[in-house]
């Protein structure tokens, strides 16, 4: 049987087509209020606050409150330092334009902000793409030239050398190191924190490694990094719950026209890290952020006798937050698709970002009508027999309509705990390589009521899988 949130990390292969879903709902399985004991260790730290800020329209959030019987969980008091949710994540590329052109037009995303030579900022042009449907939020950032001017524009090339960069911790060496050696990929996984340097203070003191020491941008913003994975970091960013930034003090916001759709993509469900071995990466993490396990799942749980891997999630207090590794599984008939990722990235890396939908066949539609013009290509369904099993599982739930929809633009359909159903698809590679995949969920069910009475889905709506027997 596959764990809770198992099914959700797995990247697309031919073997995960190759495997119905199950009405059998694992011992294992569990809701977010009732944790299960941690296989690694965790420290008992400070007690995590029971209420989260909400912010303004122009930060937007679908975070739920955490209620006080939540808080009370055997988890509530495991973070080292009070995480949020999700903030953004952020590409260095070659030319940022085109790549946050493509992602608005693929996804849906609109343009929410930017910083370039138009707003003052001559040491790289950032541009924000951020859904209306909540707080989803890519940035693409590209070093300039190295010199920007004519030789004979002396006060222009002074201005150049003298620019400090918008995005504090950006290197343009390192930017452009990392474009060639990575293609399209992901440098930054950014949360959002009540306080970051106390975030990286304390991340430091607990074993991590520093990337950038916490700096004060104006406005009340602050903003610092530690080492995640491979050359990707965790970047901490806090800021006033009443702020009026658009994103960062330095950017400019941008008004969207309705010719820039939103498909409904509303936030990160899960990142997902691929890594040659799992098991000293997860410590170095869960030591660093204090998250406790949330699940695993081992190949035999998953894979075949063709091609495996190894997963294991890692959760903060709240599980809003929840950070995925993947590692190969060595002598199988076929490659791992995770050691194909690591050939290609040239090492540990972000392996794929996994995005939530309120309508998730509606975005597909929209995502999938763009795959031939410079959009993402969306799997292939798996074979009709699959559906049979899926009228059987979840004919309560979604009606014939649905399941052939859920055919046509091949979405898996699983069913989760005992009151919901998961949606998901995958694209194909994002980019020239075999690296980048993009991840799309739709949970069905799971209500909890918070506080205030106000129904949320429960983020823990995982699905129970295994191979058909």
């Amino acid at each position: 049987m596959m764990n809770a949130h198992a099914r959700l990390v797995v990247a697309s292969t031919a073997f995960t087509h190759a495997l119905p879903p199950n009405p059998k709902l694992s011992s294992s399985i569990r809701s977010r209020c009732t944790p299960r004991r941690p296989s690694l260790p965790m420290p008992s730290l400070r007690q995590l606050p029971t209420t989260l800020q909400a912010t303004k329209t122009l930060h937007p959030t679908t975070t739920p409150v955490v209620t006080a019987d939540r808080a009370a969980g055997s988890f509530a008091g495991t973070d080292r330092f009070h995480v949020i949710d999700f903030h953004h994540v952020e590409f260095w590329c070659a030319d940022a334009a085109s790549a946050a052109g493509r992602f608005s037009f693929a996804l849906g995303v609109p343009l929410a902000a930017h910083s370039d030579l138009t707003t003052g900022n001559t040491a790289h042009a950032s541009h924000l793409l951020r859904s209306r449907s909540g707080p989803l939020a890519f940035l693409f950032t590209a070093p300039y030239a190295r010199h920007i001017s004519a030789d004979d524009d002396a006060g222009a090339t002074a201005a150049a050398s003298n620019s400090s960069p918008v995005v504090p911790s950006f290197s343009a060496d390192a930017a452009r190191r990392f474009a060639a050696d990575y293609g399209l990929a992901v440098r930054a996984v950014a949360v959002r924190v009540s306080d970051a340097a106390e975030a990286f203070r304390a991340s430091v003191a607990a074993g991590a490694r520093p990337a950038f020491s916490p700096a004060e941008l104006g406005r009340g913003f602050v903003f610092a990094e530690v080492e995640l994975y491979g050359d990707a970091v965790l970047r901490f960013v806090s800021y006033p719950a009443d702020t009026d930034v658009a994103f960062l003090p330095g950017f400019e916001s941008v008004v969207s026209s309705s010719e820039c759709p939103d498909y409904g993509l509303n936030r990160f469900d899960h990142i997902v890290g691929g890594v040659p071995d799992l098991a000293p990466v997860a410590a170095y993490i869960a030591g660093f952020t204090g998250f406790h396990e949330f699940d695993r799942v081992n190949g035999d749980e998953i894979g075949t006798a063709e091609s495996s891997l190894n997963g294991l999630v890692l959760a903060n207090s709240s599980e809003n937050v929840l950070l995925t590794l993947l590692e190969p599984v060595q002598g199988t008939k076929r490659r791992s698709q995770i050691q194909t990722f690591l050939d290609h990235h040239g090492g540990p890396g972000v392996q794929h970002l996994a995005m939530t939908s309120d309508d998730l066949l509606g975005a597909l539609r929209e995502i999938r009508a763009r795959s031939s013009i410079g959009g993402f290509e969306l799997l292939p369904p798996p074979p009709p027999s699959y559906y049979d099993s899926v009228r059987r599982l979840a004919g309560d739930v979604l009606s014939e309509a649905q399941i052939k929809e859920c055919q046509e633009l091949g979405v898996r359909v699983d069913r989760a705990d005992s009151d919901g159903v998961v949606l998901q698809t995958f694209t194909k590679a994002a980019g020239d390589r075999p690296t980048l995949l993009l991840e799309f969920i739709q949970r069905i069910g799971c209500v909890e009521i918070d506080e205030n009475g106000k129904e949320h889905q429960r983020g823990g709506c995982v699905p129970s899988l295994g191979k058909a027997g």
